[in-house]
This record gives C-alpha cells, structure tokens and sequence, in this order.
C-alpha cells in the first residue's frame, strides 16, 4: 500500500493559485511551493508528474476565476457593458492572474480581429451579447466588441501594471462614451 500523500491535488492547486496572485506564475517552483505547503517539495510531485502540470492547473484555474467575472458581467442590465467593466475589475482585483491570462507572449502573432478567440474561451458568450442585445450582425457585433475590447484591455493593462488606478463610476463612464460613440458609427455605416 503506497503512502498517503500530505496534501490533495486541490490543495496543491489552491496554494499554486495564491503564489501565483501574489508572484506571478514564473514564482511558482517546486521549491517556493513546498514553502507556500510549509512542506518540501516531494509532496508535491506525489500528485503531479512535473511543475509544467501544476502551472497548467493553475491556468485552468485562472480561466474559471475569469469566467466568473465574465458570467457577473453578462447578468447586467447592460451585459456588454458589465462584461467590459469586469474584465476591468479582474485586471484591478487580480492583477497576477490578468498578466498570465492576457499579458503573456503568444507563440504566434494572430490578427487583431483574431486575437479575442484565440485568449478568451468566453468569446461566444460575449458575442453573442454584443448580437442580441443591439440587434447587430456578426460582423458588426465583431468590429464593436473588437474595438471596446482593445479600449478596455488598455484600461485594464493599466491597472494590473499599477500605472493608474480608476473607480468604478470612471470606468463606467469611460465604456459608456466610448460604447456610445462606436455604437453610432457602426450604425450609420450599416444605414449607407
């Protein structure tokens, strides 16, 4: 009968989680996660075959916290609105987690208008949004959640990086205007 392990995978996951809110992934070592454990090392790869398998966790667990933010916003009256003003407040509340998810390097350089499916899994969910709740089509739903997204994810590159800091009322009038105005320019080109 092999030994009980010291610590479950969750645990495991959770303590990777938190190194990583408070480092950053590249502080996520066997050795500065058996110190998070109090613990060595080996317990650690009792549960995982290599540190590339806990950091993966990390990211999957990364994502659901994501999506969860995104699942807030989409509730809002205004649910274009509410994702773009949390995809913000994930940036500002966990700017760790934002740097991995949206700030890392690409292995490959993809389009501007491909970018969005390519780094965020919520994509159809939020199109979708975009669709139903301004009654455009996909290519206009596209170009406009383009735009707000690339507005949007400057605000909250700011934030992450600690080069400013917004309050909600400010985010919120900043996405209004800007939504407002690219919401006119797309319906006048579509009237033409």
């Amino acid at each position: 009968m092999s030994p009980k392990c010291k610590f479950t995978r969750e645990e495991i996951i959770k303590a990777a989680l938190d190194l990583t809110r408070e480092e950053g992934i590249n502080a996520v070592t066997a050795r500065a996660l058996g110190a998070k454990l109090a613990s060595s090392s080996k317990p650690i790869f009792s549960v995982f075959e290599n540190m590339e398998e806990v950091q993966a966790e990390v990211l999957k667990a990364a994502k659901a916290l994501y999506a969860e933010y995104i699942q807030k916003g989409l509730k809002q009256e205004i649910a274009f609105k509410g994702v773009g003003t949390q995809y913000i407040l994930f940036a500002l509340n966990e700017p760790k987690l934002f740097q991995l998810l949206f700030m890392t390097e690409q292995p490959q350089k993809p389009s501007v208008s491909g970018i969005l499916p390519v780094i965020d899994e919520n994509y159809p969910l939020i199109l979708a949004s975009v669709q139903n709740g301004y009654g455009l089509d996909r290519n206009a739903a596209e170009k406009l959640y383009r735009h707000l997204w690339i507005y949007s994810h400057g605000i909250a590159v700011l934030c992450a990086t600690n080069l400013c800091s917004f309050t909600a009322e400010e985010i919120g009038q900043m996405m209004t205007e800007v939504f407002k105005g690219l919401l006119k320019e797309i319906n006048e080109k579509n009237a033409e």
